[in-house]
């Protein structure tokens, strides 16, 4: 039997001509329009969608063959998804308007995502572990079935029509004015009002409850900073809204000794200038509880900034928790201070070390012998000014007899 739904909701003929269709639509598009006919809302959503679909050669074709509910199941089946309707309908949805038949029905809004930062350790990426997380949601009302009202009755809003919005105008200049929308003070932007004696007990009016949820939270191991977990239709609920999501977004901590870089480990780690010419041992306390022996044998020198590799000792991979990536230590150097070395201690060691460049002694009266200073960086200025300056102002205030004046 040929679906004439759209047909019948423009109210015209299997047979109209594009013209006859046009005409028609404008005709019911005055008398439904939300301006004119607030009650009507719907009403004028359906016009709209058959005009939608019988105003284009190519999607009056397919419903001609089809109806809706065949274009509704070839979306879903052998043509990839929703990529028909896509196509067909510019983006909308099937079935976005009540009351069309052929199988669509009306998709409820989807509320808003509930985002929650959870703080954990690098351990915790490492090892895995499951947080229990409480939440504060609200969730339909069981004595009202989310009505609000005892009778399940409620009454357009009379200051906004049942639209949830208020306009307001207002003059800015001679002949030029403002419109401004607001949400409705009286309904709350809900459209609808409910008697304050039919209010339900147990919600007072507000359709909602508030309810403390215990959420268990698993952190998988290899989790990275800012990983969503998430829990689908968590969210807040409201009447005739599908609930969003409550969204885990994973912080980590910071670590006194580890750092991470994807998959990798860093661990710095400072030896003595004995300990990089001849060698060492040293331990590592891991993620996972384990003592890393670490041994480095004499003779193989570690340079300053050196970094050397402990293959598969860095974090799991995520969801394949047997691979891991390395683990790096970037070596600092602890030279030492001057007064521990002595002139038999230098000739001593001079004759341990690799010998020193050769250097020729340049001669002339362009050669200039300088000393070095320590540099400290905060008091680069003084440096420049007085260091490189001092003897010859002396000389020049000395010799001219001048004294500097003292304030």
């Amino acid at each position: 039997m040929a679906d004439n739904k759209l047909y019948e909701i423009l109210g015209v003929s299997r047979n109209a001509s594009d013209s006859e269709i046009k005409k028609q639509y404008r005709k019911l598009a005055k008398e439904f329009h939300p301006d004119k006919n607030p009650a009507a809302g719907d009403k004028f959503k359906e016009i709209s969608y058959a005009y939608e679909i019988l105003s284009d050669s190519k999607k009056r074709s397919l419903y001609d063959k089809v109806g809706l509910k065949g274009m509704q199941e070839g979306a879903q089946d052998g043509f990839g998804g929703d990529h028909l309707f896509s196509h067909l309908f510019g983006g909308g949805l099937f079935g976005g308007f009540g009351g069309l038949g052929g199988g669509g029905s009306r998709r409820r809004q989807r509320g808003e995502d509930t985002i929650h930062p959870l703080k954990v350790t690098l351990e915790d990426m490492y090892n895995g572990k499951t947080s229990k997380l409480q939440l504060s949601k609200n969730v339909i009302c069981v004595t009202c079935a989310g009505k609000g009202s005892k009778s399940g009755n409620t009454e357009r809003c009379q200051t906004c029509n049942g639209c949830g919005l208020k306009v307001t105008y207002r003059q800015i200049a001679p002949g030029m004015a403002q419109q401004t929308q607001t949400r409705c003070p009286d309904c709350l932007g809900e459209g609808e009002k409910i008697n304050e004696k039919d209010r339900c007990t147990t919600c007072k009016g507000k359709k909602v409850c508030n309810e403390t949820k215990i959420l268990e939270v698993h952190i998988d191991k290899g989790m990275k900073e800012n990983q969503k977990i998430f829990f689908r239709g968590e969210g807040d609920q409201q009447p005739d809204m599908e609930p969003g999501d409550v969204v885990i977004i994973l912080q980590q901590k910071p670590h006194e000794k580890f750092q991470r870089n994807g998959d990798d480990l860093y661990f710095k780690h400072t030896i003595t200038l004995t300990e990089a010419l001849c060698g060492f041992s040293f331990v590592i306390h891991h993620l996972d509880g384990r003592d890393i022996l670490v041994k480095h044998p004499p003779g193989d020198v570690i340079k300053p900034g050196g970094v050397k590799c402990v293959m598969n000792e860095g974090m799991p991979h995520y969801k394949n928790p047997f691979e891991k990536g390395n683990l790096y230590i970037p070596f600092e150097i602890k030279f030492p201070e001057n007064h521990f070395t002595n002139e038999t201690n230098l000739k001593a060691l001079e004759t341990l070390l690799p010998p020193r460049s050769e250097f020729t002694m340049p001669f002339g009266d362009h050669v200039e012998e300088v000393d070095l200073h320590d540099f400290d960086p905060s008091d680069k200025g003084n440096y420049s000014r007085n260091e490189a300056y001092a003897s010859d102002d002396e000389e020049q205030m000395h010799g001219s007899g001048l004294q500097c004046a003292h304030q």
